[in-house]
């Protein structure tokens, strides 16, 4: 099972999800019943929903770069030792994601909030994509995720 912390920053999200705690609750739920790793462990992380302001702050601070993106990821663990917490079913923290509402098509916002958070979740349970065989490993399963979700 996952669950999903949600932190509205920014107010303007309610404009395109009215709920977007009851929104995520969902789409986890449908993670939940679908993907294997999920239906072993109980997992969870939390989804700050921010603006142009909080994503550069972060991005300055964590990163060292000072520009606005669209989505960081906060892994709480290393990948290896994910691994070892995922086998023996503990309940795992994740970390933390950070979406940014103004980096998001408005004209398919769902669809693209939807990559989004699914992007950076996968960040945080040890996908990278510094390399391209990486990227696009990383790209089928986001893929397949949305498949789930849509």
């Amino acid at each position: 099972m996952i669950k999903i912390n949600v932190i509205i920053e920014n107010k303007s999200w309610k404009k395109k999800i009215k709920n977007p705690k009851s929104y995520l609750a969902l789409k986890s739920k449908i993670l939940s019943k679908k993907i294997i790793l999920f239906k072993k462990c109980n997992c969870d992380f939390s989804i700050l929903l921010s603006g142009n302001k909080e994503i550069k702050k972060l991005n300055k601070k964590f990163r060292k770069k000072e520009k606005i993106t669209d989505v960081l990821s906060f892994p709480f663990h290393e990948p290896k030792n994910l691994t070892k917490l995922f086998n023996k079913n503990k309940n795992v923290y994740l970390g933390d994601v950070v979406v940014n509402f103004y980096k998001i098509n408005k004209d398919s916002f769902k669809i693209e909030f939807d990559k989004l958070w699914i992007h950076g979740l996968l960040h945080l349970i040890g996908y990278r994509h510094k390399i391209d065989r990486d990227y696009n490993k990383m790209s089928k399963l986001e893929n397949s995720f949305l498949k789930i979700l849509n």
